[in-house]
């Protein structure tokens, strides 16, 4: 099997727990680190399946390398290559296939419930829940591309989730271990508090309190998901 390509955008933003879900099944995975400089590659055909992750940046921002990322996830969906992407990842596909990014109604941090649509093509991604806690930290918020199909929602965005056949985009964080919060927490606490004024931003003792409690059933979700997207592997 050819390695999945995992495209990390800043150094705090790894795979997390979908590197542990991968290692586990022994599904080989390269990371491609656009912060240290790692090219993007021309072409998807040396993959089994594309994986992006988060990111402080915004996909509208003029970066040489966003324009080329979203190439490569056309060349992708060409190829009946499976794309994943997480919250800026998610972002990206939508861009690159036709939808929008602007800017979220209200800033979203922490822990925050998501509904799941009640239709097949939902449950297939994530089971028989109709609900569960996912863990957000996004301003901006994505559109669906044509023919994408709505699976997730919350109070504060409408849009959490869409996929097309075997690619899925995701607004929030189910990739989350212990570690990534608490680097997170320290490394964007300026940000919370200047948005905690925001009905969607926790405090992060607030954060780091609940993440024991909260990261058992969010890897629960996760690797339902994760199971469903590398069914898709070639």
């Amino acid at each position: 099997m050819n390695p999945i390509a995992i495209f990390r955008h800043a150094p705090t933003e790894g795979p997390g727990y979908l590197a542990e879900f991968l290692d586990s099944r022994r599904i080989p995975w390269q990371l491609i680190a656009i912060d240290a400089g790692d090219a993007v590659p021309h072409s998807a055909e040396a993959f089994s399946g594309l994986v992006f992750m988060g990111g402080p940046m915004s996909v509208n921002d003029d970066l040489p390398w966003i324009a080329q990322v979203e190439a490569l996830i056309r060349d992708a969906v060409a190829r009946d290559i499976p794309v994943l992407g997480h919250c800026l990842g998610g972002q990206l596909m939508s861009k690159a296939l036709g939808g929008k990014v602007s800017r979220n109604p209200v800033k979203e941090i922490g822990w925050g419930e998501v509904s799941v649509a009640n239709d097949d093509a939902a449950h297939a991604w994530f089971g028989e829940t109709n609900h569960f806690n996912a863990f957000h930290w996004h301003g901006e918020t994505f559109t669906l591309p044509q023919g994408a199909t709505h699976l997730l929602s919350s109070v504060h965005c409408d849009y959490q989730a869409w996929a097309i056949g075997k690619h899925l985009a995701l607004q929030c964080h189910v990739e989350m271990t212990s570690g990534m919060i608490a680097s997170w927490c320290e490394v964007g606490a300026d940000e919370v508090l200047a948005a905690s004024a925001s009905p969607a931003v926790q405090p992060v003792d607030e954060i780091l309190r609940r993440a024991a409690d909260e990261l058992p059933q969010l890897h629960e979700a996760a690797a339902r998901i994760y199971a469903r997207w590398i069914a898709g592997l070639q």
